[in-house]
């Protein structure tokens, strides 16, 4: 349930709200708007009345929150939510493009990729340092070496650092060294993950499971939210069909579907949405005009060379092009691109 406080409610009449919805053994969660400050309720394991609430100083109306996810839904809250990243927005009227490496395959590789991919106007390093691969023969990645290069690199090029962890004790490791938790497609539904990094005080990207629903998605994000932790990003990388064209099938429709849904800001990755470079820059812009609130690319200096995904990576002057497409394209939606930062604030 969601209760709405009037335009002039005062911060006592708020805090007495929230005293009664505590004293009936629910959860409160002060919403400040805009305009007027709604608040919350979790908890309810059956049906709140709303009378009971509808009485009380300052409050407009009390609504039932009718999703099944109920913190991530617009129900809840109707403005977009805004997800800083080491002082890059992701959610707001600027597109974000985050590029860099599948893995970190060394400082060399990475250093290079960094500066190619910042000069053509990415504003979010990703690199990962550990890799969920299907072969367990497959590069698995440097571990917490690779954390340090990305840091290192983070200190050198100025970009913020965006890389997955697999586990909860991996978070730990991610708090240290990065500036955003990613959560990949393979452990969307790991639950003890996402309720570690729903205690973190990191911002979390979550990527679509490659067989899941798009509220199986929101109740994933749910679980981050549920734990304290607001910031989190969306994406949209592909998932399992029957096509044979493509490694994974581009679900361009669960970009607005989100939209209609949930006030979270949701990024595409077309590179592991198709699996094929040539196909890159085409889905890139066609995110863009679906309404995508940014991108994630994979960049590689030397991708025939690459040990993980490089069939998938384009090169930094094919990554340098499609940026000034985006570049072209957002005006078109009514956006623009955020610049790299050119101070970076750790």
């Amino acid at each position: 349930m969601l209760v709405v406080m009037k335009k002039d409610a005062t911060p006592e009449q708020i805090r007495r709200v929230v005293e009664t919805i505590e004293r009936l053994g629910l959860a409160a969660h002060p919403i400040p708007g805009t305009q007027r400050t709604a608040i919350g309720i979790t908890g309810n394991r059956g049906t709140l009345e709303p009378s009971a609430l509808e009485s009380l100083d300052g409050v407009l109306e009390a609504i039932p929150v009718s999703r099944p996810f109920k913190q991530v839904s617009r129900e809840w809250k109707a403005e977009d939510t805004v997800v800083d990243v080491g002082g890059v927005t992701i959610g707001g009227r600027a597109l974000v493009v985050i590029a860099g490496p599948c893995a970190v395959e060394s400082y060399e590789q990475c250093v290079t990729v960094a500066r190619a991919v910042k000069e053509a106007g990415a504003a979010l390093l990703r690199g990962g340092a550990y890799k969920p691969r299907t072969s367990p023969y497959s590069f698995q990645g440097l571990g917490e070496e690779g954390l340090r290069i990305l840091a290192r690199v983070r200190e050198e090029v100025g970009l913020p650092v965006v890389t997955e962890a697999l586990d909860p004790e991996g978070v730990g490791l991610v708090e240290t060294y990065a500036d955003m938790i990613q959560i990949g497609a393979r452990n969307m539904q790991n639950f003890s993950l996402l309720k570690r990094a729903g205690k973190s005080r990191l911002p979390v990207l979550l990527k679509r499971g490659m067989s899941a629903t798009i509220e199986e998605l929101l109740l994933a994000a749910e679980y981050v939210v549920n734990e304290g932790n607001p910031n989190v990003v969306l994406c949209e990388r592909g998932v399992r069909t029957f096509a044979e064209h493509t490694r994974n099938t581009l679900d361009l429709s669960a970009v607005p579907a989100v939209k209609r849904l949930s006030h979270l800001p949701i990024l595409v990755d077309p590179s592991h949405g198709t699996g094929r470079r040539e196909k890159v820059l085409p889905m890139a812009l066609a995110s863009v005009a679906a309404g995508a609130d940014g991108l994630i690319i994979e960049v590689h200096d030397q991708p025939e060379r690459a040990l993980s995904d490089g069939h998938q990576a384009i090169v930094p002057e094919t990554f340098r092009f499609l940026m000034e497409r985006v570049r072209r394209l957002a005006p078109v939606m009514d956006r623009d691109v955020h610049a790299p930062p050119t101070l970076f604030p750790r």
